[in-house]
């Protein structure tokens, strides 16, 4: 008896579809549990907070404009400075709560160990926000 069924299959090719019951019954299951999760994860409590007006206060941190000329020249806000006077400013800086920011301009031209030489002596000043003032690219 069981052979008879062997012969009945034996000339059909192997069946190459696949059964997609089970992933239709698992995703209903979850579309079920999403939709009566989704109401209790949008549940709020209700509070009523107190109204208050502020306004911004914006305030510029003071910056020292550090200017550095080809030549090696330097600049304390527009002011020419030597070299020597600049630890004993950079103290004196440093010293001031906010520190203030130092901001740099060099030449293009000018040789990295100048500006380099700046940024040390601000640094061993204390001083920690020194940054760099560049003209954008004309287009």
């Amino acid at each position: 008896m069981a052979g008879r069924n062997f012969r009945r299959y034996r000339d059909k090719p192997p069946m190459a579809d696949m059964n997609v019951v089970p992933l239709v019954d698992v995703m209903l299951v979850l579309l079920v549990i999403f939709i009566v999760t989704a109401p209790l994860l949008t549940h709020s409590v209700k509070i009523d907070l107190p109204k208050a007006s502020s306004n911004v206060n914006i305030t510029k941190p003071a910056h020292i404009e550090l200017a550095i000329r080809e030549n090696g020249d330097l600049f304390w806000n527009g002011e020419p400075v030597p070299q020597e006077a600049l630890a004993p400013r950079f103290a004196q800086e440093a010293a001031k709560q906010p520190q203030p920011e130092v901001h740099i301009r060099a030449d293009r031209h000018v040789f990295y160990e100048k500006v380099a030489q700046v940024m040390a002596a601000a640094a061993k000043a204390g001083l920690v926000r020194i940054g760099f003032v560049s003209e954008p690219a004309s287009k």
